[in-house]
């Protein structure tokens, strides 16, 4: 989408005229965009985690808010995926880029269910997509180890350093990490 706008702008720049088809083109990625971008930002824990009322709280609590928070994610998971599949085959309509191009409107609201299903699929990490359930201290640590090391990308690492036990209440709680990926 950026590339489309940029393509855009400098066209508009070097000519002084526009191009039709790119602020349309561009219009068609935005839902693309930003759903598939909210199953990113689920996976790394960014939009779940309430970190203040998580320290407040004692553990037992942290794992029920917790396991309240899968179930309406879940929840959601599945609304969009059963309502964005009924939304995406009942569109009919073709969406007008330019004079010449046509792109049918089930490609835009296709991108409903299957965030549905990408959600439903990250959820098999369970109580792990949680920020509160992930030991920063050993995410950090395995960061400047595999800096030492030289081994593989630090920010792919830090990111799959999360916790791999799904149980919370296990004695190590929090303080387990996984391998990073080769």
């Amino acid at each position: 989408m950026l590339g489309i706008s940029f393509t855009g702008f400098l066209y508009t720049l070097f000519t002084g005229g526009a191009l039709s088809w790119t602020y349309s083109l561009a219009r068609l990625f935005l839902p693309w965009i930003g759903l598939i971008s909210s199953t990113i930002a689920l996976h790394s824990g960014e939009h779940v985690a309430m970190t203040l009322l998580v320290k407040l709280l004692p553990r037992p609590l942290v794992v029920l808010a917790a396991g309240a928070t899968l179930a309406v994610i879940g929840t959601l998971a599945v609304l969009m995926m059963f309502y964005g599949w009924d939304f995406f085959s009942n569109a009919r309509q073709s969406y007008m880029v330019s004079d010449s191009i046509q792109i049918s409107y089930k490609w835009t609201t296709f991108a409903v269910p299957l965030t549905g299903a990408i959600i439903a699929l990250h959820l098999v990490h369970g109580f792990a997509l949680l920020e509160h359930f992930i030991d920063s201290d050993a995410v950090i640590e395995q960061a400047i180890h595999s800096n030492d090391n030289g081994a593989g990308s630090n920010a792919e690492q830090a990111v799959d350093s999360r916790v791999e036990s799904s149980d919370p209440s296990s004695p190590q709680g929090d303080a387990v990490a996984r391998e990073p990926r080769p």
